[in-house]
């Protein structure tokens, strides 16, 4: 398993401060029992650090009609709704909530051209609060495939407070390239067509790459 690149820098820092921690406890602490409890707490906080980061290495499903999953995940929204920021169109959006056990890597989920992108600063809102897509800070893209626009939104959640994001307007990009990372609890939203075949329900555990989430109009 690699560990993803945005993970370098957070997994070094936590190394050296829950070493330090660890050793200031042993130092303080005279019973051997307690000393082996706080190095093992220690190791457990560490390893759960350096597994949040984790990299899998995944090959997309082969469907060029297909809309696979951007992350890894639970589905709690699909719903019909109005898109005003780029589509401004009735759309049907589709919600993956990512907790901090999920991995927090996001793809592509079409081949296509990035017609926009655009980050908006805001809140912290616990991911799955309806208000969440419109409030948090959060990430918009737009990939268009065959003249059909698919709008992606990364957001923040409550712990997540970081959002990194590889889109570039006018860039090609293919289905199963990297799109960004979320550090720590999130979510991604996608805006699809009415006219697509919704292949997911509330509540279905999905994996980036391997679940296909809609078929497009032909």
């Amino acid at each position: 398993m690699r560990i993803h690149k945005e993970g370098y820098k957070i997994i070094l820092n936590s190394f050296l401060i829950i070493a330090v921690l660890v050793t200031a406890t042993c130092l303080l602490l005279t019973n051997p029992n307690a000393r082996y409890l706080a190095i093992g707490c220690g190791l457990i906080l560490f390893v759960l650090i350096v597994r949040f980061f984790r990299e899998p290495k995944r090959e997309p499903v082969l469907d060029e009609s297909a809309v696979i999953a951007p992350a890894d995940g639970t589905i709690v929204i699909v719903k019909k709704v109005y898109e005003p920021e780029y589509l401004k169109a009735e759309c049907t959006q589709v919600s993956i909530f990512m907790s901090v056990f999920n991995v927090h890597a996001n793809w592509f989920s079409v081949n296509g051209k990035v017609l926009y992108y655009k980050y908006h600063p805001g809140r912290y809102l616990v991911a799955m609060h309806p208000k969440s897509s419109e409030k948090n800070e959060r990430t918009t893209v737009v990939t268009e495939r065959n003249g059909i626009p698919i709008l992606t939104r990364q957001i923040a959640g409550y712990i997540a407070r970081r959002i990194v994001c590889y889109a570039k307007e006018g860039s090609n990009v293919k289905m199963g390239d990297q799109m960004g990372f979320i550090k720590f609890g999130s979510r991604v939203d996608l805006f699809l067509p009415l006219e697509s075949r919704i292949q997911v329900t509330k509540g279905q555990k999905v994996k980036a790459l391997r679940t296909i989430i809609a078929k497009l109009p032909e």
